[in-house]
């Protein structure tokens, strides 16, 4: 399995607004396409700053490419990132998923997207 982590910055009075239009494009877009195993949306805000953080959970790099297009390093980005982001990030980065067997059974997997929700209040 593989991480693609994607970050962006926006102004916190755009934060809100920001997030629901990411549920509309990049979040809706990863969970449609076949091969995505899940998405996590992070935010926190300091200094008048909104900073994001999405993972999204891969069975491949083919998976991705199906998302992204072929160049799976550049992220992708929809018609109105540009209103909402500080900058365009140049590019994503990606990670191997590693599990140790005792952690898939410990049932943190299934507690960590409840608790993601429960601190930001995220419902996907």
């Amino acid at each position: 399995m593989i991480a693609r982590i994607w970050q962006g910055r926006t102004p916190a009075s755009l934060g809100d607004e920001y997030f629901e239009y990411l549920k509309k494009t990049g979040v809706e877009g990863c969970k449609s396409t076949e091969g995505n195993r899940g998405v996590y949306v992070l935010r926190r805000i300091e200094d008048g700053v909104a900073e994001f953080q999405m993972m999204t959970l891969w069975d491949s790099f083919d998976a991705i490419k199906k998302f992204s297009g072929p160049d799976v390093k550049k992220p992708v980005y929809f018609p109105d990132d540009e209103k909402y982001l500080l900058e365009l990030e140049p590019q994503v980065a990606h990670f191997e998923v590693l599990r140790t067997p005792k952690a898939q059974n410990s049932g943190i997997d299934r507690g960590f997207p409840r608790l993601i929700r429960y601190m930001k209040g995220i419902k996907f």
